[in-house]
Order: structure tokens, then C-alpha cells, then sequence
């Protein structure tokens, strides 16, 4: 297994797409996650590539910005891994990519959301020194 670790370029962003699709369980139509994903791309955001060979099996979407709380910051996004790939390590080497490349790029901290019932991602950054700050809430204001 030759797992290689790489920021997908803004022109090949959809290749994102199928694994974007199943990390939201089909909840989300294919065509609008491709729109969102294409304006995305036109923003402070950048998309780590998990690739075995030539084969996209991983993705972690990064967000750019200052906070005034934080300073420079990276928030990590939909992180998902094929489950074929699970438990082998890929998570942890992925995230230390992350922590180079943001530090690279000057950020003090990383910080990511993830859903209340995905407990075994809690458990994951629990591990990679991640501690709950706080809560995020949403509200559909279209409703």
C-alpha cells in the first residue's frame, strides 16, 4: 500500500464529489453538492487528496481564515476515509499533514466540528489532543 498524501488542485475538485456523496449518506442531491463544491473551491479553502496509487480513497476539506479568538486558523472539513482503508493509520498520518500545512501556512491552531452521534470520531480527536471548546448550532433560515 503506497498511500500518498496531496492538496487536490482547484481544477480536479470534483473528483471530491462521490466521497462527499456518501459522507452525507445521500442526503444531500449529487447535483447541488457539485455546486457548492465548485463555489467552494473559489473561496479560502483547500482540499486534502488521500490517494492509494492513483485511486482517491480519502478527503479533508480545510478552511482558511483569522479568528479573533484564535488568530490564524485552519477548520477542518468533511473528513472521510473509505472504510476499506479504516484503522490502518491513514487518520493519524492524515492529520499530521494537516498540522504541517497549516503551520505552514501560519496558523496557530486547527479546529473542526463534528455531529454529536459520530462518536467514533470523537474518539479520534479526542486522541489527536482535541478538546470541545463549545457547541455549534445551526438554524435553517429558510424554514
Amino acid at each position: 500500500m503506497a498511500i500518498d498524501f496531496r492538496i487536490i488542485p482547484s481544477e480536479n475538485i470534483l473528483d471530491i464529489l462521490p466521497l462527499v456523496y456518501k459522507l452525507n449518506e445521500g442526503r444531500i442531491e449529487k447535483e447541488t453538492l457539485k455546486e457548492r463544491i465548485l463555489e467552494m473551491a473559489n473561496q479560502r479553502y483547500e482540499c486534502l487528496g488521500i490517494f492509494d496509487g492513483n485511486a482517491l480513497i480519502g478527503v479533508c476539506g480545510m478552511w482558511f481564515q483569522t479568528r479573533h479568538y484564535a488568530g490564524r486558523s485552519c477548520e477542518v472539513d468533511h473528513v472521510i476515509i473509505d472504510d476499506t482503508y479504516r484503522g490502518q493509520g491513514i487518520g493519524d498520518k492524515m492529520m499530521q499533514f494537516v498540522y504541517e500545512h497549516a503551520l505552514g501556512k501560519g496558523c496557530r491552531w486547527v479546529e473542526l466540528n463534528t455531529y454529536v452521534h459520530n462518536f467514533p470520531s470523537h474518539k479520534f480527536y479526542y486522541n489527536q489532543g482535541f478538546v470541545a471548546k463549545g457547541y455549534h448550532f445551526v438554524k435553517d433560515i429558510t424554514k
